[in-house]
């Protein structure tokens, strides 16, 4: 007889049975559901509604001879976001792509040790794992510092120079000679003179 596989709930995941099924998960969810990750976005132009978050979630279970198998996750997702540009200030459409691959190990301890040494992240097993609030988390680590455009929609505003007859070649206004602000400290550390 066949053994029937469980179902997961994505938001209450049993990970040690997940990874040891060597489960998988997808499906997408709306972006508006990510309040953490709204807040690092840019409002989309006119009426367009942001795309949903497509995901999928993969769980192994790696033998360990004498002890526990590892527990591992691999974690894929991908959307567009709209993000601000730092150099013209306007909406730029960027894709966010994860794909990460996560060990968890049993206790907060256990996890900070192993991460030191591992080139992937290591995390402590919980109860039951919030697979989307893990994915927001991966999202946000995956927004660019700085966005911007490849090139600009529009011309970027540049300010005339002044009309000033004291400015000066460079731009800037010719300042006048004052006293450096240490220049008394300086005195005061020379030596006295006989």
């Amino acid at each position: 007889m066949a053994t029937k596989e469980r179902a997961f709930d994505p938001q209450r995941l049993d990970l040690p049975l997940f990874c040891r099924q060597a489960a998988q998960l997808q499906g997408e969810w709306p972006q508006a559901g990510f309040t953490r990750l709204l807040d690092s976005l840019h409002a989309l132009p006119g009426d367009r509604v942001p795309p949903p978050v497509q995901w999928r979630a993969l769980g192994t279970a790696r033998p360990v001879t004498g002890g526990e198998p590892e527990l591992w996750l691999q974690l894929q997702a991908q959307t567009e976001v709209a993000l601000q540009c730092q150099r013209c200030l306007q909406p730029s459409i960027e894709t966010l792509a994860v794909d990460r691959r996560l060990r968890f190990v049993r206790g907060e301890d256990e996890a900070a040790r192993l991460d030191e040494d591992s080139e992937d992240d290591v995390l402590a097993l919980q109860a039951r794992t919030d697979l989307h609030e893990l994915l927001e988390d991966e999202l946000i680590l995956a927004l660019p510092l700085v966005p911007m455009h490849a090139q600009c929609p529009q011309p970027l505003l540049v300010e005339p120079a002044p009309a000033d007859p004291a400015v000066g070649a460079a731009g800037a206004a010719a300042e006048p000679d004052r006293p450096h602000p240490f220049a008394a400290l300086s005195a005061l550390r020379k030596p006295p003179q006989d």
